[in-house]
């Protein structure tokens, strides 16, 4: 039996490849360490898991991450603790040093002395900055990050890049474009706009709404990310794309038509400070070492994802209720 150690495993994508990995191999065994902290909710592994520990800590807590690693022989780290909301990290950069950079540090210190087979930083498109109407980011393209989240990232993988360099550490990075599915927080833009569209409440779009994403069904990440942690070279990045650019104005028409709501339901908005027009993912890397391609579709992976919502309501309802309804406030109201 492995032991994988992994940080956010209560987040979305933390939970979805917790739920990934425990089906696929029954030789490994999960520790999740979590500090449950808004986006994070036990929910979303509700069910009764084998092979699976949790540890409520904190990746800043150094005393409590290194009393995990001493009590469990961890052989492999994937890192998805994260402060990941852009709007957020402009509103408050410290936390995300905090938790994105400092956090990385702990772990990549721990795991470098407790002598882990691989550690895998789960990382961003984002590091990459903005593009143009042609191009896409390869893994050789510099990093330009442009918002505090991203530079926080950014400086998360320059960390864990030292640790290969200067100890000789295992370390692999993965850099995803933006991901949607089930168990995704509602501040992100598909699941709000799903939320808001089902209770008839407008849709904030920031600016003229032609900022264009690269959209990868969660499923198809986590299929990824598991080929890099078994397969992957270490020292090496590994883009990971869905090949669905979209429009984020399309992206809610879209699902406004599925859900037979009006395009009224639209609010353009002020846009976001800094707000990068374009992402792409050359994902020839990982395609061509490990035969990784995505199987969703946009349009399958919309159609599945707002099944998921319309048959979860009571899980979202729960989090409506909760602090997410000040933190809507203070981010669209004004605008």
């Amino acid at each position: 039996m492995k032991t994988c150690l992994v940080t956010g495993g209560f987040g979305f994508i933390g939970s979805n490849f917790i739920r990934y990995i425990l089906k696929e191999r029954k030789d490994i065994i999960i520790i999740n360490v979590d500090d449950i902290t808004y986006a994070a909710n036990p929910k979303n592994l509700a069910d009764n898991l084998a092979n699976y520990k949790f540890y409520k800590v904190n990746i800043v807590d150094k005393p409590a991450l290194s009393k995990v690693f001493n009590d469990n022989k961890i052989d492999y780290v994937v890192n998805f603790a994260a402060e990941s909301h852009v709007d957020r990290s402009i509103m408050n950069p410290a936390v995300f040093i905090k938790t994105n950079v400092e956090g990385i540090l702990n772990l990549l210190e721990l795991s470098l002395k407790h002598s882990v087979e691989r550690f895998l930083q789960i990382s961003t498109d984002e590091v990459y900055g903005s593009l143009g109407k042609s191009g896409k980011f390869s893994e050789k393209t510099s990093l330009s990050p442009r918002s505090p989240y991203s530079a926080s990232k950014a400086s998360a993988d320059m960390l864990a890049m030292s640790f290969f360099h200067t100890y000789d550490m295992p370390v692999l990075i993965s850099r995803c474009s933006n991901n949607y599915g089930p168990y995704q927080f509602p501040e992100k833009l598909i699941p709000l706009v799903i939320i808001n569209a089902l209770n008839n409440k407008d849709i904030p779009l920031y600016g003229d709404g032609k900022n264009i994403r690269d959209w990868i069904y969660v499923l198809d990440h986590v299929n990824g990310i598991y080929s890099i942690l078994e397969h992957g070279n270490v020292g090496e990045v590994y883009n990971i794309g869905g090949d669905s650019e979209m429009e984020n104005e399309a992206i809610i028409k879209y699902i406004l038509n599925k859900l037979n709501k009006p395009l009224s339901l639209i609010k353009y908005v002020k846009d976001r400070p800094g707000h990068d027009k374009r992402y792409a993912m050359d994902f020839t890397k990982i395609t061509q070492e490990m035969g990784f391609l995505p199987e969703y579709n946009i349009e399958k992976g919309l159609d599945l994802t707002i099944n998921w919502y319309l048959n979860n309501e009571n899980w979202w309802r729960e989090i409506l209720s909760g602090n997410y309804k000040e933190y809507y406030k203070i981010m669209y109201d004004y605008r």
